[in-house]
């Protein structure tokens, strides 16, 4: 299997990313210019016939993996995506471009499907070379360890926070995004902090409704948000004339423009489109991992 190359850490890199060192000179004005992610977001609509990705779920299933689904099929994608397209797992802060090694999927989870009952955040640490098995295993872990934990890091920090009255709240948050700013964030926070990351996900086909563009938060770094809902039947009309039922799942992207163009970005969603097509291939580590630039 290929193996990414770890760059060593130079002056004005950041905890969580490695400065981009080779922008062309429009690219580094644009944060400038497109300050926030909001200013900067961009949203996409699509959708994938699941009829392999179903039997491919089947079979992960009658190997022994409980619970494989879409969701999984979704993140092994996304994963082998940025082995191949590695821009896109970039970020920005303090009007800086950066560039992760390791890829983080943040998500809001619930420990029973309650309305009552409150979300919690994990962070999911994944490696370029990961197959669909390894995101598996990487998922499940971590949802393990949340399920059997009453209190996680992440709840008790903004329990904490919660105890600080509104106007200082109001400054204690300003304060977090200025030494986010300047790279002077504790490692600690960034660990637990869902708003730093390279992709936050979240589900809507358990609810059984469309997925929604989210937006992304001006809050930390997190560039791209995907979301995807419940399947659905569409009837096709083949080429002979008859009519069949196919099934499909939509989902959406919202990204921050700034981390690469727009050609870069069709590139890589071919390449998601094309993985969803036959996830198959996802078992399989890559041949090879692409590195970004300096």
């Amino acid at each position: 299997m290929a193996k990414a190359h770890v760059r060593r850490r130079r002056l004005g890199d950041r905890k969580d990313g490695r400065r981009v060192r080779s922008l062309a000179p429009i690219d580094s004005m644009i944060p400038y210019i497109m300050v926030t992610r909001n200013d900067s977001q961009n949203l996409i609509n699509d959708s994938f016939e699941c009829s392999a990705a179903d039997r491919f779920v089947h079979r992960k299933r009658a190997e022994g993996l409980e619970g494989f689904g879409i969701m999984h099929v979704l993140l092994a994608a996304y994963v082998r995506l940025i082995s191949q397209r590695p821009r896109v797992n970039r970020f920005l802060s303090g009007q800086k471009i950066y560039t992760r090694d390791d890829i983080v999927v943040n998500m809001i989870v619930k420990r029973k499907m309650d309305i009552n009952e409150s979300g919690t955040a994990i962070k999911v640490i994944f490696q370029p070379g990961d197959t669909a098995t390894d995101v598996y295993n990487r998922l499940n872990d971590v949802l393990q360890t949340t399920f059997e934990t009453e209190e996680t890091n992440f709840d008790g920090t903004t329990k904490l926070l919660s105890f600080i009255p509104g106007l200082l709240k109001k400054f204690a948050i300003w304060f977090l995004k200025t030494l986010d700013y300047f790279n002077l964030l504790p490692m600690a926070f960034i660990r637990i902090s869902p708003f730093h990351g390279s992709l936050f996900i979240t589900s809507m086909a358990s609810l059984g409704i469309p997925p929604i563009h989210h937006h992304l938060y001006n809050f930390g770094n997190v560039p791209v948000f995907l979301a995807f809902g419940a399947k659905r039947m569409e009837n096709k009309v083949t080429s002979s004339g008859n009519v069949v039922k196919k099934k499909y799942v939509d989902y959406t992207f919202v990204t921050d423009e700034r981390i690469c163009d727009g050609f870069y970005f069709a590139s890589a969603l071919r390449m998601f489109r094309k993985y969803l097509a036959d996830p198959a291939t996802l078992d399989i580590p890559p041949e090879k991992i692409y590195e970004d630039g300096d």
